[in-house]
């Protein structure tokens, strides 16, 4: 049995999770981390007490369960200080929490080499999301005149979202930098034209009524090919989670990327 910790408990995802774990019967969940404390998990998942009551010192709550994974859904200035610790103590952190570097992941790879553990970062959980970052590299090949759209709650506090960052990344190692629009457009007003990772434009909507939901639009002569994923509730990321709980613990270094876990 995987004994696995919540941080970030109070959160929408963070329930979530709680609720998966809960009901996994090859996950054991032995404690919730979060800045709100004092509850009991049960009243949060809406299941019967379980003696499980959430604290907020991480460090405190390692020492007491001796977890085995640590699943982070917290907020990208906390997220980097909760896998020092988790790391340091032998935890497997599992992280979906937006918003790392390269510096944060490089560093983050250093200390799973240093405590001999391995680390995983998602930035997205769900498998519908996977596939469509999968189909978009495919015809990019073929269209690589493309755009991003990605439509999120308005409590999201990162903008463009780790998904979208995932899906230029590899459509820009599939295609050639280039520029895209005319020349000489104007911006009347600075950003409306999204935001430039190698010459792929990124919009970012935020609105309450979204969930997570992106558009990748491909443009050629005389026709447009549009590949979109909707998460329409937040039980969508959770078979992902629920998996990379189970994969941490046997993972050497950083990955990154659920497509590199699915069997």
């Amino acid at each position: 049995m995987i004994k696995v910790i919540v941080s970030g408990a109070f959160g929408k995802m963070g329930r979530a999770v709680l609720n998966a774990v809960y009901h996994d019967p090859e996950l054991e969940l032995v404690g919730a981390v979060d800045v709100n404390s004092g509850e009991d998990i049960g009243d949060l998942i809406g299941v019967a007490k379980t003696g499980i009551i959430v604290d907020s010192d991480l460090q405190n709550v390692i020492n007491n369960v001796k977890p085995d994974v640590m699943v982070d859904f917290t907020r990208p200035a906390v997220v980097m200080e909760n896998v020092r610790i988790a790391l340091k103590n032998s935890v497997c952190p599992v992280i979906g929490t937006t918003g790392l570097s390269d510096d944060d992941k490089n560093e983050i790879n250093k200390l799973c080499e240093g405590n001999n553990k391995g680390a995983f970062i998602a930035p997205n959980f769900a498998i519908g999301a996977v596939l469509m970052i999968k189909l978009s590299t495919e015809v990019a090949k073929y269209l690589p005149n493309v755009e991003i759209i990605e439509l999120h709650h308005d409590q999201k506090l990162d903008a463009p979202s780790g998904t979208a960052l995932r899906t230029a990344e590899l459509i820009s190692e599939v295609r050639k930098s280039m520029p895209q629009g005319h020349p000489d457009e104007v911006e009347k007003i600075p950003g409306s034209r999204g935001g430039d990772f190698d010459g792929i434009r990124i919009h970012s909507v935020r609105l309450p009524g979204y969930v997570a939901h992106q558009e990748v639009i491909f443009g050629g002569l005389g026709q447009t090919l549009t590949i979109r994923h909707d998460s329409i509730n937040r039980d969508s990321f959770m078979p992902g989670v629920v998996l990379a709980c189970k994969k941490v613990v046997n993972l050497e270094g950083l990955v990154c990327g659920l497509e590199n876990i699915l069997d």
